[in-house]
């Protein structure tokens, strides 16, 4: 956030000046267990000056859902998949989760909670206490027949989940959208419940129908959930959960609406006997391979069965439902109830928040893995530099499979990379490649104001709009079909939504009004035409939405010179990464970046439209703290030369 917005927001009257966002909030973080004392796990969010909630699974083993509170304290973990009372391991000054942190939590070995498990995948959903998001309270019974009880939401509870913590009794859940259940059980909704009324500052429980709620002496936990009331975002306008529900259709594709796009979805059926189901983003919600666990069931993780979680795919403004049957939620005439969470939303302030640069060597067997990279990655651009190799690309939100930028092929049939392995790790899931030559691997994680990632499905209809989360106008945008053939198309803000650009050939502007419906880019939709290319009915599509930032990104033009030219970027330590295009002519995109070399000197250039090795032998750009300089270096090749003498180009930089 910069100085000016958090000035105008201290003025508006938020406490201390400092506006929140939902990575403040919430954090899905995947790591492996160690079955070892002191494995910090570093999320971000405060959890010793905040207090709050973190729910622990391993991904491998049938093993238990292991939720720990800041409330109850350190040590005390509760089994969700059972009716079980609350365990203590505080005799063992290391056990579980021992500590919780200003950015995290601190776990040790394995007493009684699955979240340390040696060589498990592990995830690690943490919600921290935060006014209009979520509370945790506690209290001991008294035996009445109705209680109530103050919390801190600042909003009306949406979902409440209630736990005695003393004794064996069910997991209670009340939802706005869908009356009583249980946690632990697959049972559909009742009458019966342990809710009565809730308020902004206020919820009451009553002790009835054989609910087990305030019994005299027995000790609860309640986690409290708002729904879609503001209070985060620069302006502290915007909602980061949302508690609903929505009826089946028996249809494939229906789409929810939730007003943002979630990265976490907690969902039942709740006039049936289904499992609940939680899918997440980090390991995969893309409607192909989306991975599943149940909070009524120990079970590993799934991506396939009865009850199929790629029936979910997040959207730009909710999440779509890829089947038509009951079990992957959408049975015709079925009620189902969800808490959705948004996707992170901050705003970066440099480019290393946002953007890295790997340099490898490791062949890609089955098992090895590309470079850590400092955040959660969304996309990878990766070239080969010695050999005759193309340059790849994968994406989060495709499950890692592989399209390839010279060439107009679909996606490959099977994933390749694993995104949901670990934290900040890519792993390759299959022989992918077996020479050791040397790779460039360019990292970008979503982010607003500099780039999007949306994966949408052909209608054929010219003009229809697909929604991003940019929040601003995209000024570069590259699209891929999928599932079939058809060109790396490009639009530049420079030439607007009458022309495209593909970044598998090296050929200038072309005019046409399939592709962009002669349509630009607004900040929360783009268009399409009814071309292949974009926008065929049923097939399937990535976009790669790009735009200025200051401080971290530029897209933009210029005209050449034919000698030296400065681009000025509004960097202060220059342009790590930079793609340029000739566009009147023929001409290669030529990629460039620091790790390789931009020097004063003869620099490395990679194109992305071939698959020749990098070229070395001339100074074609310079460093420079603005952005970057460019020079004119071939009196013959002027499709490989970023700066012939009256030719225009169009640029993306990052600092």
């Amino acid at each position: 956030m910069s100085k000016l917005a958090k000035a105008l927001t201290a003025a508006a009257g938020n406490a201390g000046g400092e506006s929140l966002y939902v990575e403040d909030v919430f954090s899905t973080y995947l790591y492996e267990g160690n079955g070892a004392t002191g494995q910090s796990i570093v999320n971000g969010i405060d959890l010793s000056g905040e207090g709050g909630l973190v729910w622990g699974k391993s991904r491998d083993s049938n093993s238990s859902h292991s939720l720990y509170d800041t409330e109850r304290g350190v040590q005390k973990p509760l089994i969700l998949n059972t009716a079980a009372e609350q365990n203590d391991s505080s005799g063992g000054s290391t056990k579980g989760l021992y500590q919780f942190n200003s950015d995290g939590f601190t776990i040790g070995d394995d007493w009684g909670a699955a979240i340390n498990l040696n060589g498990d995948s592990t995830v690690a959903w943490t919600f921290r206490k935060a006014e209009k998001f979520f509370d945790v309270v506690t209290w001991t019974g008294n035996g009445a027949t109705e209680r109530t009880f103050s919390h801190n939401l600042n909003a009306s509870p949406n979902c409440v989940i209630i736990k005695r913590l003393d004794s064996s009794s069910d997991w209670w859940v009340w939802h706005s959208y869908g009356g009583y259940t249980l946690l632990n059980s697959t049972a559909a909704s009742g009458t019966a419940g342990v809710y009565s009324s809730g308020n902004s500052t206020t919820f009451s429980i009553w002790e009835d129908f054989g609910a087990d709620a305030n019994i005299n002496g027995a000790t609860y936990v309640a986690y409290l959930f708002a729904s879609d009331a503001g209070g985060f975002g620069d302006d502290g306008s915007e909602s980061i959960i949302k508690c609903g529900s929505y009826t089946g259709n028996g249809v494939s594709g229906k789409e929810i609406d939730v007003g943002f796009e979630p990265q976490w979805v907690l969902q039942k059926a709740s006039d049936t006997g289904n499992p609940w189901t939680i899918i997440d983003v980090m390991r995969g919600a893309n409607g192909q391979a989306a991975r599943s666990l149940m909070p009524n069931s120990g079970a590993a993780e799934q991506t396939v069965g009865q009850y199929n979680p790629a029936a979910i795919q997040v959207t730009a403004t909710g999440f779509k439902l890829m089947t038509d049957d009951e079990g992957g939620g959408n049975g015709n005439g079925n009620t189902y109830i969800y808490i959705a969470i948004r996707r992170p939303m901050k705003t970066p302030e440099s480019g290393t928040e946002v953007f890295d640069i790997d340099l490898s060597t490791t062949n890609l067997q089955n098992g090895t893995e590309l470079p850590a990279t400092p955040f959660a990655t969304d996309m990878v651009f990766s070239s080969w530099r010695d050999s005759n190799y193309s340059t790849y690309n994968i994406s989060r939100l495709t499950d890692g499979k592989v399209l390839y930028t010279h060439t107009t092929g679909a996606e490959s049939s099977s994933s390749f990379f694993n995104f949901g392995y670990d934290q900040d790790v890519i792993s390759c899931t299959g022989n992918f490649d077996s020479t050791s030559s040397p790779r460039v691997n360019y990292a970008f994680k979503r982010a607003t104001g500099f780039f999007d990632v949306v994966a949408y499905t052909g209608d054929g209809v010219a003009g229809s709009t697909q929604s991003h989360n940019l929040k601003v106008v995209p000024e570069l945008m590259i699209v891929k079909r999928r599932s079939g053939n058809g060109g790396w198309i490009v639009y530049s803000e420079n030439y607007g939504g009458e022309f495209y650009f593909r970044i598998n050939t090296d050929a200038a502007a072309t005019a046409s009004s399939t592709i962009w419906n002669d349509t630009d880019p607004t900040s929360s939709v783009f268009t399409l035409g009814a071309g292949v290319n974009t926008n065929s009915s049923g097939s399937t599509y990535i976009a790669y939405l790009f735009a200025t930032l200051a401080g971290v990104s530029k897209v933009g033009s210029y005209t050449g010179n034919g000698t030296s030219l400065t681009v000025d970027c509004g960097f202060s330590n220059g342009a790590r990464f930079v793609l340029i295009k000739r566009t009147n002519s023929a001409g290669m995109w030529m990629v460039f970046d620091t790790a390789r070399g931009i020097v004063a000197g003869n620099d490395p250039v990679l194109y992305l439209n071939s698959t020749a090795a990098e070229f070395s032998g001339a100074d074609l750009i310079d460093p420079n703290s603005s952005g970057f300089t460019v020079n004119w270096a071939f009196s013959d090749l002027d499709s490989a030369n970023p700066n012939a003498s009256g030719s225009t180009y169009i640029f993306l930089a990052i600092a």
